[in-house]
Parts: structure tokens; sequence; C-alpha cells
């Protein structure tokens, strides 16, 4: 159903790396983040932790993270499901980072969040086709 996963998140000055990475493995226990250090708008360190998961034991493992959300939130992630998904057939949703770094995972629309790109498996790579892949997936 998922071909891949492309994952980020951004640790600011005021975070703590560690709890970043925490709140990754809660939402992707086999995340294996690549570490960047850029420099922020204000001059600012900022850090980027970004991977990708190919396997497919482990994206297997992600879906059933998915398959856990609350109701409401998959219900959210289906209302907004064309508004996220590209013409490619790449469906980008965004997890709070707090609340995961609490074992919680929330869907949100802001940016301080852990970034997702999940290649939905569809055939042909449309967006037509991917959306009733990823509907299966959320209901």
């Amino acid at each position: 159903m998922i071909h891949n996963l492309s994952y980020r998140a951004f640790v600011y000055g005021t975070e703590n790396e560690e709890k970043v990475r925490e709140a990754l493995s809660t939402l992707l226990p086999a995340a294996q983040p690549t570490k960047e250090i850029t420099e922020g708008y204000h001059k600012n360190q900022v850090i980027i932790l970004q991977g990708k998961i190919t396997k497919k034991r482990e994206l297997k493992d992600f879906l059933e993270k998915l398959h856990s959300l609350n109701p409401s939130a998959k219900k959210r992630i289906l209302r907004e499901l064309e508004s996220k998904m590209d013409e490619r057939g790449n469906l980008f949703l965004r997890f709070d980072k707090q609340r995961a770094y609490l074992g919680d995972l929330k869907v949100v629309d802001h940016g301080d969040s852990l970034h997702l790109k999940l290649k939905i498996a569809a055939y042909p790579s449309r967006k037509e086709e991917a959306l009733k892949v990823a509907r299966q997936i959320f209901e």
C-alpha cells in the first residue's frame, strides 16, 4: 500500500535533539535519521533529522500505527486527503512533535511537527488511483 516513506523533523535552538528523536521513534520506531546542521532565519542553529523507510516490515509497522489512530484523526485525514496528496500520489502528513514525544499521535497542520511523505503504491501512479488506495488505509 506504501512504496516508501520519507520523514523530516526540525530541531530548533529551544528544543532538545534527543526528545525530538524520541518523538520521531514514537511514530517510526525503525527510523535512523541522518542529521544535518543548518542556520535558521535569525542565524540560529537548526538541526534537520531526516530519512527514508523502504523496508516492507517497517512500512507495515507504520501502517499499524496509522490503523491505531483515534477515529477522529482518521476521519480528518480522509476529509483532507485530496488536499494532502500531490499529482504523483505522494501523501503529506504532519504529526505534532510534542504530543508524539508523550506517546500520542495527533495530526496537525502547523510546521513545528514531524513531516511525512508517503509514496502510495498505486498503478498507474496518478492521484486518482492513489486516493483510492489511501482511502482504504484510513477507512
